[in-house]
């Protein structure tokens, strides 16, 4: 038997001083180049021999919260001692208690428009923002709580279509502009749950014209852009567009009965294919043609814009293989059908007639079946005969790959021009991706839709300050914008969660004893990363 080796004596040491430093100086340095918190203030003005902190101090401290620690809104204070914001920010742990935070969200809520616009306006100036192309979109954030008293001054939650599929839930929709150039977020607002997305847009191309200035921009968005008052709006405010046709501007017939050799092939790669041999990359071409919009009234002037048809070889594959995958299973299911007639499943012609309608709806394929149901006089069981109406899958498929956008553009912007400005659309999507996801806002719950608003506002500036941080990297890196480090056994593309995370170890060690605090050396990718970003985490904003 193996003797039990005897244990040394253990002791306990003293409570660890280090806090966690992380990306705070580089969050704090980004506020400051915002003013965020002079613009807040000013905006919300407190009087200061009242308050330990200025509302503009909270929305920095909360902006970093999300930055750093996205867990859900509460125990800031935890979060703010175990973390140096004192040393970073210069707010009192002590002070951020769920009182004083609601009072910053109470307080910013009726100024959001204001605040919005200026850290907008002050992010195309500090950064040299390139607002030459604005990428247009909504999404919805669903809510726990039933929130029967809400404020109507404020967006309200409300039942409606939900992106998350969460129909039991209320819900709260958020605009988002961004970009072309890094994808910066420099514009939101919320909405109704229910609020229609056609009819927000010509309030967000106000509020756009606002933040821009005197700059023009094209304006790019999905079909929801697309109505005769948003494009006469849009026109009358000299505003350039760019945005998908629905089916009512663009019919199945028309698609089909374009012609693909009569389409200029167009110059373009799209990121996923970037280092793919060329028989793998997917492959572009446009034709154009002109569509008039007539008016609701008869004294509306109509409208002459460009639509401009596009084939994407990517996506005709991609519908071949959705609309094979969709017959297969119907196959499926109507072949086990027919083998189980009569059976204690399907012992009726009505039972049978039911479950062809449900395989129909359930496998999407109610365009192209047909079937007739009956019942066999020798046997007295159900009959069933089906079959895919090939015409119409023909007729479907001389569509694949084909759809139409629209764009007030002048014909001296040719048509695949108007494609690759339009391929950026991608971005807004990718930025509700971080929105939902590190930044960490789904499904949330606060008292009152007042505070909602207010805290959506909160996670869209950290968001921006997320997008500012990787496009600042990148920019610093180019031409080359890969980095070694980032991602384990190969360089990587910057991206705001790989830079937040790579400095998420950076430790600060604070005063003591008359000793300043201090910062263990940082490892060789903070470093890079802080030198890119030009942060100095020893020194103040």
């Amino acid at each position: 038997m193996r003797e039990r080796r005897s244990r040394q004596p253990m002791a306990y040491g003293g409570p660890s001083v280090e806090k966690v430093l992380g990306a705070l100086p580089v969050v704090a340095e980004y506020c400051h180049r915002l003013d965020l918190a002079g613009i807040v203030d000013r905006a919300c003005p407190i009087r200061e021999d009242v308050a330990i902190l200025t509302h503009g101090q909270v929305i920095e401290a909360l902006v970093a919260n999300r930055l750093t620690s996205p867990s859900p809104l509460y125990r800031v204070q935890d979060w703010a001692r175990a973390w140096a914001v004192g040393e970073t920010l210069g707010i009192d742990p002590a002070a951020l208690g769920d009182d004083r935070i609601a009072r910053a969200l109470d307080a910013i809520a009726p100024e959001l428009d204001r605040i919005v616009g200026s850290v907008g306006a002050q992010a195309i100036a500090a950064f040299g923002v390139d607002v030459s192309r604005l990428h247009w979109d909504m999404t919805s954030i669903s809510l726990f709580g039933a929130y029967e008293q809400a404020d109507d001054q404020f967006a309200t939650p409300k039942f409606g279509h939900p992106k998350d599929r969460r129909p039991d839930l209320k819900q709260i929709q958020a605009g988002l502009a961004a970009t072309a150039d890094g994808g910066i977020p420099l514009w939101h607002r919320a909405y109704d749950g229910n609020a229609g997305e056609v009819a927000q847009v010509v309030g967000a191309m106000t509020a756009l014209k606002d933040v821009a200035g005197p700059r023009s921009f094209l304006l790019v968005g999905d079909s929801k852009l697309v109505s005769y008052g948003n494009l006469h709006a849009m026109i009358a405010a000299g505003v350039e567009f760019i945005a998908p046709a629905s089916k009512l501007y663009v019919s199945t017939a028309e698609l089909a009965g374009l012609d693909i050799d009569a389409a200029a092939t167009v110059d373009y790669t799209a990121e996923r294919d970037a280092g793919k041999p060329a028989d793998r990359t997917g492959a572009w071409r446009v034709l154009e043609d002109e569509l008039v919009v007539p008016g609701k009234k008869k004294t509306d002037p109509a409208l002459r814009l460009r639509r401009v048809f596009v084939h994407s070889s990517a996506r005709a594959a991609a519908a071949v293989t959705a609309r094979t995958k969709k017959l297969d299973r119907a196959r499926d299911d109507l072949e086990r059908l027919t083998r189980g007639l009569g059976s204690r499943h399907y012992p009726t012609e009505q039972a049978v007639t039911d479950r062809v309608t449900a395989i129909a709806r359930d496998r999407r394929v109610k365009a192209y079946l047909r079937s007739e149901t009956g019942t066999d006089p020798a046997t007295g069981k159900p009959a069933l005969t089906w079959w895919f109406d090939q015409a119409t899958v023909d007729a479907e498929a001389a569509t694949d790959g084909w759809y139409a956008l629209l764009t007030n553009l002048p014909a001296t912007i040719d048509a695949a021009e108007v494609l690759i400005r339009y391929k950026g659309q991608e971005v807004v999507e990718r930025r509700y991706s971080a929105f939902k996801g590190p930044l960490a806002v789904a499904p949330m719950f606060l008292k009152t839709n007042r505070r909602i608003e207010a805290l959506i506002t909160v996670i869209c500036l950290a968001l921006l300050i997320f997008c500012l941080v990787e496009r600042s990297v990148r920019r610093a890196l180019a031409p080359d914008t890969a980095m070694t480090g980032l991602y384990p056994g190969q360089k990587a593309k910057p991206t705001g969660t790989l830079i937040f995370q790579a400095l998420a170890g950076l430790r600060l060690i604070p005063a003591t004893n008359g000793q300043p605090a201090t910062i263990p050396q940082p490892g060789p990718v903070q470093a890079r990363l802080l030198d890119l970003l030009a942060v100095d985490p020893t020194q103040p904003p």
